[in-house]
């Protein structure tokens, strides 16, 4: 496992506050009404380079300086450039070399019987047949290593989430190079509060802020040709909340310690079980056991597909089928101060086409329509009502509705544990490579 590093603290460069660019302006300069001058997006490119050189955040050729210790991002080859910071700017693509993504953290499988497999030549030949697949989620979780550790450093108190999930879904494909359904997020950014467990993201006019007392879960997912990594974490700025936080962390990381091929998925939950039960939480003068919600779990991952099908569960018991070799896995576990069963509850803004159901007959027109649109923009990804809002279907509602009373789209509303409560969410993605387990997401964060 690698171990949790404090963030070093880093020089800022002072933001000029600079204006939009109208239409019709040359390179450097724009004016509208009244004489008042606005710079173009070249100039403030310009100026802004010229204040990190100052800074000493860019080399000569005005590259980011691939010595600068501030800058918490890889260091890249010659023919490569450098990530910016503390703004990330370059898609990960122009980082590194398409077959020479950053590995995730490799890991020996832990039954005796598949020790051989680190050496076999077999299954080295296996995993060399298989490296398109591997590149590209290497480069998906490198995009979300970078959009998180950014995050990281700016959320605070007083935003609003709308804000939250606005800013890491615009980072996102800029980071990604967003190319419709072939490149981009897996699903809506997951912004759930206290005893919301998962599935919040806001809808258009949600005015709700963070605050300082909040336990924040943060989770989204990138994609590749529908090779998605599923990632999450949980933000507290309250000291008092760290062992609901280290427990659910502490319990992700035994879940994949123990997952590999042949394990059964019983097995895992059990483990994550006690690992999470082990800890207690003290808040207001009570002490409370953190509780593993039972009715979540981690998944399989497909193509395009965010649950292929196999749970991980996160208590004792349930499914023996076993992990097998190259399958993907969302190794998730959910902690709470609550009952530790979550229901549904809430405005729902995530949504999903239901590929068994798709070919339906529709007798609406606009929810038609409205499903074209989604199979185009989303294919069998999740959504979100604001992203149809952006996309110029604003009066959605009514045939999304339809879509879901006939099984063609199907709701997934907020997850919640009992009001009051507190709950904290920590997730990787990890590939059952034919020689080892790789966990993709892993990062210098957790």
């Amino acid at each position: 496992m690698s171990a949790e590093q404090k963030k070093e603290e880093t020089p800022k460069v002072e933001e000029k506050e600079v204006k939009q660019p109208v239409e019709g302006g040359n390179d450097e300069e724009g004016e509208e009404a009244g004489g008042e001058k606005k710079m173009s997006k070249a100039a403030r490119r310009r100026a802004r380079q010229r204040e990190l050189k100052a800074a000493g955040l860019l080399d000569n050729a005005g590259n980011p300086d691939n010595e600068d210790e501030s800058n918490p991002y890889p260091k890249v080859g010659k023919t490569f450039i450098r990530q910016t910071w503390p703004e990330p700017t370059i898609p990960v693509s122009k980082q590194f070399p398409k077959n020479g993504m950053p590995k995730g953290e490799e890991c020996e499988y832990v039954l005796d019987n598949n020790t051989y497999r680190i050496t076999s030549e077999e299954k080295r030949a296996m995993e060399r047949a298989s490296q398109e697949e591997i590149q590209e989620l290497r480069e998906a979780a490198e995009v979300h290593r970078q959009v998180r550790t950014w995050a990281q450093s700016w959320i605070a108190p007083g935003q609003s989430l709308m804000q939250i999930t606005d800013r890491i879904e615009g980072k996102l494909e800029t980071l990604i190079g967003k190319d419709g359904i072939v490149r981009g997020q897996a699903f809506p950014t997951g912004a759930s509060i206290n005893n919301i467990a998962a599935h919040d993201t806001p809808n258009t006019g949600d005015k709700r802020l963070l605050g300082e007392d909040d336990v924040l879960k943060i989770d989204y997912g990138t994609q590749i040709n529908g090779r998605i990594i599923d990632c999450a974490f949980t933000w507290h700025q309250n000291r008092r909340y760290d062992p609901l936080v280290e427990a659910v962390k502490a319990a992700t990381n035994e879940g994949i310690k123990q997952a590999g091929i042949d394990v059964r998925l019983c097995d895992i939950g059990e483990a994550i079980q006690e690992v999470m039960e082990s800890y207690e939480v003290e808040l207001n003068g009570k002490t409370y056991q953190v509780k593993p919600c039972r009715n979540l779990s981690g998944h399989s991952i497909s193509p395009y597909i965010i649950h292929a099908g196999k749970s991980v569960p996160i208590v004792k018991g349930g499914d023996q089928t076993k992990m097998e070799e190259g399958e993907l896995f969302a190794v998730e576990t959910f902690g709470s101060t609550g009952r530790g069963v979550v229901y549904e509850d809430l405005e729902c803004s995530h949504y999903m086409i239901n590929p068994e159901n798709v070919n339906k007959p529709i007798r609406h027109d606009k929810a038609k329509h409205l499903l074209g649109h989604i199979q185009k923009n989303f294919s069998t990804l999740a959504f979100c009502r604001k992203w149809l809002d952006r996309q110029g279907q604003n009066r959605h509602i009514m045939g999304l509705n339809q879509l879901c009373d006939a099984g063609i789209v199907d709701r997934y509303p907020p997850l919640c544990d009992i009001k009051g409560s507190y709950t904290a969410q920590y997730e990787h993605t990890i590939l059952l490579r034919p020689t080892q387990k790789e966990v993709l997401s892993r990062g210098n964060d957790y």
